[in-house]
């Protein structure tokens, strides 16, 4: 017999948050890219490469959640939840290119930087901070929403929203890099802050997309949820009177902040009878539910006899 828990409350992706994001970074990205024309920072062009990679990573995001809101079909049971997923890892992909062409130019231009224009460049990374600060500010307003089961946590916010939040936290350090430059070129002279912050700003995006790239990709192959502990469930689920052994137990994640869990329940055949299958399936559908906040549950209830042979029959 099989039992059946399902979660509708879901996690809604704001996508006004994500078109104001991009709005406000495809603007930066203008200026940043007629800056590095005018002024012929490396720094400013690496950002402004960081930038267009980001303001197509929050397009795709924007379209995933579209995609996501789409009803389950017989094609699709699941619906399109992740595609905030692919979304997240293809922005992670197209982060590891960025970055590691930055480097390669960064270190080409090492030994003979070219000239750069201070003042314009101090002018624009003063406007590129400002821009992605105002974008940082849309994308973390009201805090981090809901899960599945009601609760809040950061651990529950959208894995397609969370690589948006690091995307412009990154054009935010990239941002204070550009000054430092300008700063340090102004006071100074020394050419090589130019190569030297591009440097600094593909070490920060090369880290960051590799974190996003796992943890996407730990989704896309099933694993199990970070944030429950797979022998934890299997001991709660023992202690649901009547239960006397559990097996082929998994656990995955159907979309962020949307996990799922199946199991198999060996059920003591006397208490079955006394007041049926029901009460041990509803019985553990709420301690799954009361623990771990996992409402989208698939359990079968089997007798031992059944357990020792299900794989022969």
């Amino acid at each position: 017999m099989g039992g059946h828990g399902h979660g509708h409350g879901g996690e809604a992706s704001d996508r006004g948050r994500l078109g104001s994001a991009l709005v406000i970074i495809s603007v930066v990205l203008l200026a940043e890219v007629l800056g590095a024309a005018l002024t012929g920072s490396l720094a400013l062009l690496a950002d402004a490469g960081h930038l267009a990679t980001d303001a197509l990573g929050l397009a795709v995001a924007l379209i995933a959640t579209v995609l996501a809101q789409r009803p389950p079909s017989h094609h699709r049971t699941y619906g399109l939840g992740r595609a905030e997923v692919l979304a997240a890892a293809l922005n992670a992909l197209a982060l590891l290119v960025v970055g590691v062409v930055v480097a390669a130019e960064a270190a080409a231009r090492l030994a003979a930087p070219p000239p750069v224009a201070g003042v314009p460049l101090l002018v624009l990374g003063a406007l590129g901070l400002v821009g992605n600060l105002a974008a940082l500010a849309v994308l973390t307003r009201g805090g981090p929403p809901q899960n599945e089961s009601g609760q809040k946590g950061s651990d529950q916010r959208s894995l397609n929203l969370r690589g948006a939040l690091l995307e412009v936290m990154g054009d935010v350090l990239g941002s204070v890099a550009v000054l430092g430059v300008a700063v340090v070129m102004l006071t100074t002279g020394w050419r090589q802050a130019d190569p030297v912050a591009s440097l600094v700003i593909a070490a920060l995006i090369v880290p960051r997309a590799l974190a996003l790239l796992r943890e996407a990709a730990h989704v896309l192959l099933e694993g199990t949820p970070r944030d429950v502990d797979t022998a934890e469930v299997d001991r709660v689920l023992r202690r649901v009177p009547g239960v006397h052994g559990v097996h082929d137990l998994h656990l995955w994640t159907i979309t962020s902040g949307r996990h799922a869990v199946s199991a198999h329940l060996v059920v003591d055949e006397a208490r079955s009878l006394r007041c049926g299958d029901a009460c041990v399936l509803d019985a553990a559908a709420t301690a799954l539910r009361s623990n771990f906040g996992l409402t989208h549950s698939t359990l079968q209830v089997e007798h031992a006899d059944h357990a020792d042979h299900e794989h022969t029959c």
